[in-house]
């Protein structure tokens, strides 16, 4: 089964390997030398952060990640400004809302990229704000929203970044100063093909080290959890196995080319996809240019459900995803993270000539 949906991702055969390693105790020296290599790969990934960011691990889900950094890094009395044009955004909110923190929510259409202009007014107008809390890739419509901007009115006016980059991590760019990033968050089993189960935030040093009595989360605190890192060890049980999958990603990461080459790896199985479905009655939601170079949104061509496209593509060896909240009736997703090779994108173009066009695959 190839999966076309963004992460879980359809595994290496060496990344899979990794799961049968022997079993290890999380207080082994052992793992302290796996977890050690683990940050010291991430944190290369972006050279330009390598220096000045740690990356903290979490065994949870990207979403842990978000929340973790959302509570452990702001000051419980500091405002946020979360910008939200999907759903991702618009979970951060509610992370904020349930911790009972600061914060202002500018909401978009989720088809509208980000209101820049109301953003800079909002900071401007409330000199409160410390933070802005943006998602990149918001898997919603498939848009990476415009960081470069966001970037620069954060600097600017003097606040923080605080970025969901969890389906952007390690293919789109990232830019440290010049967007006074603070943090972002990310999970293993996205653009860097490892499991489940493991995540991380890349963060600033010194706001890591500053942040003690932030949090008012006892497992998502990123200050102990960093603390104890820098050695090796953490304050809970971590998922060895999910981390023995993550090591051997990045380990073919880095022998593949690193962030650019998986970036262009993704642009060209998204530009077959980009150009021949909507030949078939499934136009790209999005302009080309507006998309993350991992996941395309395409509109369902009338006449044909989700359900139906779902099934016969999974009867077929294919997992597509489909659309969100109002969107789901309309829209289908098709992700190219993940072990995909030509020969699994040749078969899924002829798989959804079937489906998509039946009368003409049949002619």
């Amino acid at each position: 089964m190839i999966l076309l949906n963004p992460g879980p991702v359809t595994l290496s055969p060496r990344v899979r390997e990794a799961l049968l390693r022997d079993d290890l105790c999380h207080r082994e020296p052992e793992f302290a030398e796996l977890s050690l290599d683990i940050r010291a790969r991430l944190e290369r990934i972006y050279l330009e952060g390598a220096d000045a960011y740690a990356a903290v691990l979490l065994t949870g889900s990207g979403t842990a990640a978000v929340e973790a950094m959302l509570t452990s890094l702001v000051p419980p009395t500091a405002k946020t400004l979360v910008v939200a044009n999907g759903i991702y955004g618009e979970r951060m909110a509610t992370m904020l809302l349930r911790h009972r923190r600061p914060h202002t929510l500018i909401q978009a259409p989720w088809l509208d990229p980000l209101p820049l202009q109301r953003i800079d007014e909002a900071l401007a107008a409330d000199p409160g704000v410390a933070f802005v809390a943006c998602v990149q890739h918001e898997t919603t419509t498939g848009r990476l929203n415009t960081i470069d901007a966001l970037g620069e009115i954060c600097r600017r006016r003097g606040v923080g970044l605080l970025l969901d980059a969890v389906s952007s991590f390690g293919a789109e760019a990232l830019r440290f100063a010049e967007w006074n990033l603070i943090a972002a968050a990310a999970a293993a089993n996205k653009c860097l093909h490892g499991v489940p189960g493991t995540a991380f935030v890349l963060a600033r040093r010194d706001t890591l080290g500053a942040c003690a009595d932030h949090a008012n989360s006892l497992y998502l605190d990123l200050h102990p959890l960093f603390r104890e890192q820098r050695a090796g060890w953490s304050p809970f049980t971590q998922s060895v196995q999910g981390f023995f999958a993550l090591q051997e990603a990045l380990r073919e990461f880095d022998e593949g080319g690193g962030r650019v080459a998986r970036q262009d790896r993704y642009a060209a199985i998204s530009a077959r996809l980009r150009r021949d479905l909507p030949g078939l009655g499934a136009p790209l939601l999005l302009a080309e240019g507006d998309c993350a170079s991992m996941l395309s949104a395409f509109r369902l061509p009338l006449g044909v459900g989700y359900a139906a496209l779902h099934d016969g593509l999974k009867q077929r060896g294919f997992t597509i995803y489909a659309g969100q909240g109002r969107l789901a009736p309309e829209i289908f997703r098709i992700a190219t993270m993940g072990a995909i090779t030509d020969a699994d994108v040749d078969r899924l173009l002829d798989a959804c000539r079937m489906l998509l066009a039946p009368s003409e695959a049949s002619a």
